[in-house]
């Protein structure tokens, strides 16, 4: 009998295992993270009544007749950013950020979920009716905000640089570089609106360096997403 081509043919299926697919499943969950909540915040920033990009930051969208999507927002990418976490410490196995890069985003993770608990209190006009400028009396729900924000803040920036450090030892140098660079402009852009100057070239950086990390993560859960058999 004569062969055909098609039996001929190599399989080009690749076969992963249950390990493998977990770790894919964990690891996507940081690929969407991202653009759900870039998604729903800028749905939300160019609807909400006195809602300004250049004054306002996303977080002050937990406030006011809409106030319960932002925190949702903040709690369900939060626990995506988590299992993102989880799926970077099955991915790396061993070597230089294996054990701590995934910490530092389960860290961040957590801050967002707590940061979706504790509303940022009202300012700046926002919502519509609140005074201009920063609240006289922050509430402790306000406080523990800025705290969770913070908190969030700094461990992502240490995970960039850790997975910095591991690209540059897989030797992908551009993509260390460019890891890196996330990390240190989204430090400044920190250290910008903590400094409460509120202009809008702060205001509007910030949320620039904000939408940076999220297409970061997406990148870099995405690249581990494809190394895992």
């Amino acid at each position: 009998m004569t062969e055909t081509v098609a039996a001929r043919r190599p399989a080009l299926t690749t076969i992963c295992t249950p390990q493998g697919r977990t770790t894919k499943s964990l690891l996507g969950y940081g690929v969407i993270a991202g653009p759900v909540y870039v998604a729903v915040s800028l749905a939300q920033a160019l609807s909400r009544d006195g809602f300004d990009l250049t004054r306002h930051e996303w977080s002050l969208l937990a406030n006011g007749p809409a106030g319960w999507i932002q925190p949702l927002n903040l709690a369900l990418t939060g626990l995506m950013v988590v299992a993102a976490a989880a799926g970077f410490r099955r991915a790396l196995v061993a070597g230089p950020a294996a054990r701590w890069a995934p910490r530092l985003l389960a860290v961040y993770g957590l801050a967002l979920v707590a940061a979706g608990a504790f509303r940022a209190d009202p300012m700046n006009g926002f919502p519509l009716g609140t005074p201009d400028g920063p609240p006289v009396h922050p509430t402790l729900h306000g406080t523990l905000h800025v705290v969770s924000a913070g908190v969030g803040f700094l461990a992502l920036v240490a995970a960039t640089w850790l997975l910095a450090r591991r690209a540059a030892a897989e030797g992908r140098r551009r993509v260390a570089v460019l890891t890196r660079a996330t990390g240190v402009v989204f430090l400044v852009a920190f250290a910008g609106v903590a400094s409460g100057s509120g202009t809008a070239v702060v205001n509007l950086a910030f949320t620039a360096a904000v939408v940076l990390t999220w297409v970061w993560l997406s990148l870099a859960s995405l690249r581990r997403y494809r190394s895992v058999a």
